[in-house]
């Protein structure tokens, strides 16, 4: 690992810090950080800051309870900027929004940004803004059991597309399967986050028992 005085602050003693969300990769805000402001962050484990208008440190969440939990610091290739990854308990943006970047100034006609944040919130709204002609809606008006049965179908169709080793079909059918499962989580109220922490916590308890298993 670097250490500090490895990283090379600006002329006024300054690092920009990109702080980006830990589960969902999201880019949070860009703040700048000073040795002592680093210093505080990895010594408290929470995002400390040096702020520029006000000359002074500024542990976020200090005031409004939206503290920043770091999970891990790393410099670029050149070591004059971070990225740092975090676990965050509030809105990181003032204006109470989850992200200081939220004004389009360009996107493209040809390419389009995906994400299953989003792919989520499109099919929560097939549920709650019904739509006519469309199958997600139709899914949700018949209910549990049309869903479960969909489910059950698509993982049969896993099944026989990876047994006879067809990798492209399988893909297809994998995502067809997380299609159905992510519409079952909206029927049952379950988010990607509850899904993202329980693995998480599988993988805590994998590692300690590994290590148990490297110890005898």
């Amino acid at each position: 690992m670097l250490n500090i005085e490895e990283l090379k602050f600006d002329k006024d003693g300054l690092i920009p810090a990109i702080v980006t969300d830990a589960k969902t990769k999201k880019v949070l805000t860009l703040a700048y950080m000073n040795k002592e402001s680093l210093k505080v962050t990895m010594e408290k484990g929470l995002t400390c800051f040096w702020s520029r208008s006000r000359q002074e440190l500024w542990l976020k969440g200090e005031t409004s309870g939206n503290y920043q939990h770091v999970v891990s610091i790393t410099a670029d290739c050149d070591r004059d900027a971070l990225v740092v990854m975090v676990e965050k308990d509030g809105p990181a943006c003032h204006t109470g929004t989850d992200s200081c970047f939220n004004e389009a100034v360009y996107k493209s006609d040809e390419r389009h940004e995906f994400s299953l944040e989003g792919l989520m919130k499109l099919i929560e709204g097939r549920k709650t803004d019904k739509k006519e002609g469309s199958y997600t809606t139709y899914l949700f008006e018949k209910g549990l059991d049309k869903i479960l049965k969909k489910v059950g179908e698509e993982s049969t169709e896993v099944i026989i597309a990876a047994k006879a080793e067809d990798k492209k079909e399988t893909i297809y059918e994998i995502a067809d399967l997380a299609y159905h499962v992510m519409v079952l989580m909206i029927e049952a109220g379950i988010s990607l986050e509850d899904i993202h922490d329980e693995l998480a916590s599988r993988h805590v308890v994998d590692h300690k028992v590994k290590q148990e298993k490297m110890t005898k």
